[in-house]
């Protein structure tokens, strides 16, 4: 079982990499589209079109400056994630299966579906996150009056 999930975790790992890439490229191109808009609007007679027109692409321009800080941030993150670690209790890095879910304590990512399976990515310091780290197989654990035993890890 633990072999399986090894080989899961880095296909899972290799996709989070490749989703957090998109954002970035997303965010990258939508400042490029955006400038270029600011820069092809030539000043008219109309001088408050242009002034428009000029404000609603810097908004523009500054939503996809924050995604991309943010997206850069997480990719920093995943980057630091050991995935080739082994340990007795769950860390930073471990893909962990419960009665009730796969989770991968990496960034957070939310809900992600890679070949047949869903995967909950989140982070280790948000609260299920919290729950999870330290705990063994074997383990029951209580969140959001939900209960989840630690089935495996790795």
């Amino acid at each position: 079982m633990n072999e399986e999930l090894s080989v899961i975790k880095t296909m899972l790992y290799s996709h989070c990499q490749q989703i957090v890439n998109e954002r970035i490229y997303h965010a990258e191109q939508g400042i490029l589209h955006a400038k270029d808009a600011a820069k092809g609007d030539t000043k008219s007679s109309a001088g408050d079109k242009y002034e428009t027109t000029r404000e609603m692409m810097q908004q523009e321009i500054d939503r996809n400056e924050r995604q991309l800080a943010e997206a850069n941030k997480l990719k920093y993150q995943l980057d630091g994630v050991p995935i080739t670690s082994v340990s007795n209790t769950i860390q930073l890095g471990s893909l962990v299966k419960t009665n009730d879910g796969l989770f991968f304590l990496s960034i957070s990512l939310g809900t992600v579906e890679l070949t047949s399976y869903r995967f909950f990515v989140i982070s280790p310091i948000s609260p299920f996150g919290q729950v999870l780290l330290g705990k063994q197989v074997g383990d029951c654990v209580e969140f959001n009056r939900r209960n989840y035993e630690i089935l495996a890890f790795t």
